[in-house]
Order: structure tokens, then C-alpha cells, then sequence
């Protein structure tokens, strides 16, 4: 055997080999502590913000869009002129009418001149019977052509004013017409109306919580994907009907949104009384962790991570304070995306 094959063959004897591959190297993280602290009797739940009124607006006839007063994001009052449409058909059909009401009203005028003369005659008996009663008809028949008139110049009048629409309450209009002169169609939503102050929060609560929670108590309320928040919110209704499927009370909040943070079709997280008393901590904002929900990572003495979901209840700029269905002790700051339940780190 060479020098070089007996010397490689040493080389492969004295270097360790493992049958499970490689050692994975703990990743080294900066480990702080969990503060506890006396916690409220709170809990929480997420629900979806909903406009409190949501209207889609259109024209009850069709017809051409003349004029849109009003943009996309305005703020409208109740009342206020939203668009119309070219009127020059249904003005016609008005000016038609109004002729039509006046021969009408002449022509009674004449037939009931007439009834009388004949009346007058009949007394003298100068005229039959017969000639009374044809003229008196006449006359009758002529005041019901004026009737006849004044409601077909009733319904062209209403139907000029279903040319123009109005915002039938106070809000921000959601959507509107780019351009004018389209033909629009009766009854197609040309403008979406939305009252977005309030809000109303819809979720759903245990039964077992819902004599903790009465119509009217105020809640705190905070955004999902945002910071707002306030602790005005206040419960409307508390539908006395479980969820077929959840089994769980559907309620209804009323969040006050005169700054516009909170935004309308976003998720929300409502904080309500229980009788369920859990841990509360207070921790650094660095520690809270955000993906796929708010948590947590302990870590035990063998350094083994585990991830622990968490309610927050105050935010501070260095600090918030959560609370946990399990103890918090040890945790990470500053956690990655890489981290993962049930791996193993060291303290750097």
C-alpha cells in the first residue's frame, strides 16, 4: 500500500462520523422576563366593523345622466342632490299634461254652465226631462276629466322628480359616476351611500357570557390591522338566537368613528368582562410577536421554545401588558419568523 492511500485511510479513521448527520447548532436568542401583574376578569373576541347604514342609490325610471353633483369620498347630509337625469322627455309630458288640465277645466267650466241654464229651463218648462238629465251628465262627465287631468299631471310631476336623486341620510359616498351622459337604467345603484360614524362591530359570544354583557355598557375596541381604538364603544343589541353553526350569541357593538381611524370592513377585537380569571404580564413590545396572531415564545429550562398566543390589553411604546391561558417566564425578544414551536435555542 502507498504512503498516500495508508495515510488518507488514517486520515478517514480518526474523523468522527454520525449516523443522524451533522449537529444543528442552537440558534442563540436574547431572553428577557415576563413581569406578572394583577389581571382584569377580561377576555376578547374579533368581529367584523360594518357601516351603520349602507345604502346602494339609483333612479327609479331610466334615462340619461345629466348632472352628478357630487364625487367619490364627499361627505353628503341628508337631502343633499346627488344627480339627475336629462328631463327634457318628462318636461314635455308635464307641459302636456298642464294643456290637458286646462282644456279639461274649460271644458267643465262650460258643461256645468250649460247644466245650469237647462236646470233654470226645467223649472220654466221650457226644456224635457230628458234634456235635464243629458246636460246635468255632461257636466258631470266633464268635472270627472278634470280629475282625470289633475292626476295625470300629478303622476308626470312625480315622475320629474324621480329624474333626481337625494342622500336620504348623512354619509360618505362610497361610489359615484366617473363621467355623465350615460344611459342608466331604473333601479340600476348608481351611487353606494355608507354611514361610517358609527361603526357597528358584529361578533359572537359564548351564552355563558352573555349575562355578563348588557345593552349599553361600554366596551374597548381595538383595530386589528391598525392602532385605533376607544373605549366608547357601546353594545346595541344582543341577538337572543345562538348561531346555528357556532353555537355562539351573535351582538352587535356601536364603535364611535368621528376621526375615520377605524375603517369600515376591517376585523376588530373587543374586550368584554368575564368570570374567567387569567395571567396578566407585562413585557416588552419587542417580545410581542405578530405573525399569524399575536404570542409569545417561552422558553423552559432544556431551551426549548414554545409558542404561547396572547390578548393584549394595554400597548405602550416600551412596554404592553397581555394576558395568557399559560404561564409566561422566560420569553424571546426580538423573535424572528424562523423560530418554530418545539425547537431548541441558547441564551446569547
Amino acid at each position: 500500500m502507498k504512503a498516500s492511500q495508508i495515510l488518507a485511510a488514517a486520515l478517514l479513521l480518526a474523523t468522527p462520523t454520525f449516523a443522524e448527520g451533522p449537529i444543528a447548532v442552537a440558534p442563540k436568542v436574547k431572553i428577557v422576563k415576563a413581569t406578572p401583574i394583577t389581571s382584569a376578569n377580561i377576555d376578547s373576541v374579533t368581529g367584523s366593523l360594518f357601516p351603520s347604514k349602507m345604502l346602494p342609490i339609483g333612479f327609479e325610471v331610466g334615462g340619461r345622466l345629466q348632472y352628478s353633483r357630487v364625487q367619490k369620498g364627499d361627505q353628503v347630509k341628508a337631502g343633499q342632490l346627488l344627480g339627475s337625469l336629462d328631463t327634457e322627455i318628462i318636461d314635455a309630458q308635464v307641459a302636456q299634461a298642464e294643456a290637458g288640465l286646462a282644456a279639461a277645466e274649460a271644458g267643465s267650466t262650460l258643461a256645468t254652465d250649460v247644466a245650469g241654464r237647462t236646470d233654470k229651463l226645467k223649472t220654466e218648462g221650457s226644456v224635457s226631462d230628458l234634456q235635464f238629465k243629458q246636460s246635468d251628465t255632461q257636466s258631470k262627465a266633464a268635472q270627472a276629466q278634470v280629475l282625470a287631468a289633475k292626476a295625470g299631471l300629478a303622476q308626470a310631476r312625480a315622475g320629474k322628480k324621480r329624474h333626481a336623486v337625494s342622500a336620504p341620510f348623512p354619509g360618505t359616498l362610497i361610489d359615484a359616476p366617473d363621467q355623465t351622459g350615460g344611459m342608466i337604467g331604473p333601479g340600476l345603484p348608481v351611487y353606494i351611500l355608507m354611514q361610517l360614524d358609527p361603526l357597528t362591530l358584529k361578533t359572537t359570544i359564548a351564552e355563558n357570557m352573555r349575562a355578563a354583557i348588557k345593552p349599553g355598557m361600554k366596551l374597548r375596541v381595538m383595530s386589528v390591522g391598525g392602532d385605533a381604538r376607544t373605549d366608547d364603544a357601546t353594545v346595541k343589541v344582543i341577538i337572543p338566537s345562538a348561531d346555528p353553526q357556532s353555537h355562539r350569541v351573535p351582538i352587535e357593538i356601536s364603535v364611535p368613528n368621528a376621526d375615520g381611524k377605524f375603517v369600515a370592513n376591517t376585523l376588530a377585537r373587543v374586550y368584554y368582562p368575564t368570570t374567567e380569571k387569567k395571567p396578566g404580564y407585562t413585557i416588552p413590545a419587542t417580545a410581542l410577536g405578530t405573525q399569524n396572531g399575536e404570542h409569545v415564545f417561552t422558553v423552559d429550562s432544556k431551551g426549548e421554545l414554545r409558542r404561547v398566543p396572547v390578548i393584549v390589553i394595554e400597548r405602550g411604546l416600551r412596554e404592553v401588558t397581555v394576558q395568557a391561558d399559560a404561564p409566561l417566564g422566560d420569553i424571546v425578544d426580538y423573535p424572528t419568523p424562523a423560530l418554530v414551536d418545539g425547537s431548541r435555542v441558547s441564551q446569547r
